[in-house]
Order: C-alpha cells, then sequence, then structure tokens
C-alpha cells in the first residue's frame, strides 16, 4: 500500500466520523488576524471578549505557574499585552483542545494518562525552546501546543473509532515489544499520527503544528524547515523516558537517528531536561482541571 493510498484512507476514515469536535470560532477569528502586523492587543481583546467562557480559561492560564507572573493579570487585553499575541493564540488552542474532549465516554485511567503525557511533551518542547536547544529560533507557546496536540489521533481512535482502537488494544495486549504507531498501522493500515494530522489539517491549524502531529515518531519526513517536529520528537522520547514505569518501559523507544547531531544536543542535555521536566511539570495542574482530571 502505496503512502498515498494511506492518506486517502485516512482521509476516509476521519471524513465518516460524525460530531467530530472543531475549536471554536474564536480561534479561527484570531488565527485570521494573528499575523497582520497592524492588530492591536485591544482588537485581540475584544474578539476574546466575544467568548466569555473562553476568556476566562485564557486569564486563569496566564495567571497560573505556566508563566509564573510576579503580578496578576486581571484583564484579556493585559493578558495579551503581557504574554504577547502569540502566546494567547496557542492558549486559547490548548484550552479549546483540553475542553473539546472533556466528558467524553472515554476511560478515565486512560484520558488521564493521555493528558498527562502529552502535558509534559508540551512542557519539554517549551523548555527546549526557552533553553536556546531548539536549533534555532522557536516560540515557546508554540513548542507547547505542538506538544500537548503531537498524540491527538490517539483520542480520536479511542473516542469514536471503537471498533478499531479494540483490535488495537487486543493487538498490543500480545505485543510488549512494538511502538504503539507499529501496531496500529500493522492491525489498522494506519497509525495515530495520520489520524491526527489530518484532523489538524480540517481544524486548519498552522502547517508546523500539523507537521508536529504528522511527524513526531519521523521528523525527517518533515517538509518544511521548521523544526518543531524534531522538537516534539526529542520532547516525546524525554517525557517518556521521565515519567514511564517499568511496565511501559517498552514503549519509551528510541531518538530517531542522528537527530541528536542534526538538533545540535548532546546525551547531557537530554538529562537536564529530565530533571527541568520533573520540575516544570508541577506546572501542569491548572490543564488537568481544564481537561475535567483534577480537582
Amino acid at each position: 500500500m502505496t503512502t498515498a493510498t494511506i492518506d486517502n484512507k485516512v482521509k476516509q476514515v476521519v471524513s465518516n466520523i460524525r460530531n467530530l469536535p472543531t475549536p471554536p470560532i474564536v480561534f479561527h477569528q484570531i488565527q485570521k488576524v494573528i499575523n497582520d502586523p497592524k492588530v492591536s492587543a485591544g482588537q485581540i481583546a475584544k474578539i476574546l471578549q466575544e467568548d466569555p467562557a473562553m476568556s476566562v480559561k485564557v486569564l486563569k492560564l496566564t495567571n497560573s505557574a505556566f508563566y509564573g507572573l510576579k503580578r496578576e493579570i486581571e484583564s484579556v487585553k493585559q493578558a495579551v499585552i503581557i504574554v504577547g499575541l502569540e502566546a494567547v493564540k496557542n492558549l486559547v488552542l490548548s484550552a479549546s483542545v483540553l475542553d473539546m474532549f472533556k466528558g467524553k465516554d472515554i476511560d478515565h485511567d486512560f484520558q488521564e494518562k493521555f493528558w498527562r503525557h502529552s502535558l509534559a511533551v508540551g512542557f519539554c518542547a517549551r523548555l527546549m525552546a526557552l533553553m536556546g536547544k531548539a536549533r534555532g529560533m522557536l516560540d515557546p507557546d508554540a513548542a507547547f501546543s505542538g506538544g500537548l496536540l503531537h498524540d491527538i489521533g490517539k483520542v480520536i481512535l479511542c473516542c469514536y473509532l471503537p471498533k478499531e482502537y479494540s483490535l488495537f488494544k487486543q493487538a498490543q495486549a500480545s505485543d510488549r515489544t512494538s511502538a504503539t504507531y507499529l501496531i496500529e498501522e500493522r492491525v489498522l493500515g494506519y497509525n495515530h499520527s495520520q489520524v491526527g494530522a489530518i484532523l489538524a489539517e480540517q481544524w486548519k491549524l498552522p502547517r508546523r503544528l500539523t507537521e508536529a502531529v504528522a511527524f513526531h515518531h519521523h521528523p525527517r519526513l518533515a517538509q518544511s524547515d521548521d523544526i518543531v517536529a524534531h522538537v516534539i520528537h526529542v520532547s516525546n522520547y524525554v517525557a517518556k523516558k521521565t515519567f514511564y514505569d517499568e511496565f511501559e518501559r517498552h514503549l519509551v523507544g528510541n531518538l530517531d537517528e542522528g537527530i541528536l547531531d542534526f538538533m545540535q544536543l548532546t546525551e547531557s542535555d537530554l538529562d537536564k531536561l529530565t530533571e527541568m521536566l520533573r520540575q516544570e511539570y508541577l506546572k501542569a495542574e491548572t490543564f488537568m482541571q481544564m481537561a475535567g482530571l483534577a480537582a
């Protein structure tokens, strides 16, 4: 089966899903104006204020330990000025994704494990960007969003394709050596990265985020010069290595060959990321609350 055939198959699978969630209108409105150099904080705030619930979430995240601001932000306009337009856009996306899948008829243990890992990858990617370990300039908030979204195809499989997911789980139960995406490919003919990438395209997400979802297992396949997919690949590995227990150790996998040299990283850098990630992850509580998984 060719790549084109697989892509068409995945598109067909996703297009047949009813009631597939979509980001709120406010996200697409912000996306449209974000690249306009003339757009002001007031204009972005006005868009956000049309969605009061989202405004509350953005303020909650802005005031959380995630940013560690020394003073409380009291308005959306102030949030835009303090943390920036790109940060607010990515906060809207993050809050939207956490909210879209909240309350679905899904195994609670799976959901908690899924979001904890996704957040860990997001935090690690953000750390890499902040540390300048992303082989060039990378916006920390975009890196975080890429990490949060990288496995979104797994939720689609679990929530909206129960028959296919059941087949995958049966195969996984008897295979303690293969990576998740390889078992999916063997059983279903496609994997969660491909499902997630189609969803990202339907949501009209920026290309770099779509590529981060599509190629987080094989970053060298990314077609753009953007390195988000590479950062998410490394972050995925570090997050698994940091938090997976002995039962899950076989799922940690290996880094793509040559990626440390390409990213100008050393094993010492990975060790440092592991230590920092443990501390950074303490800031996850607000995000888990938004996903309905914390008090």
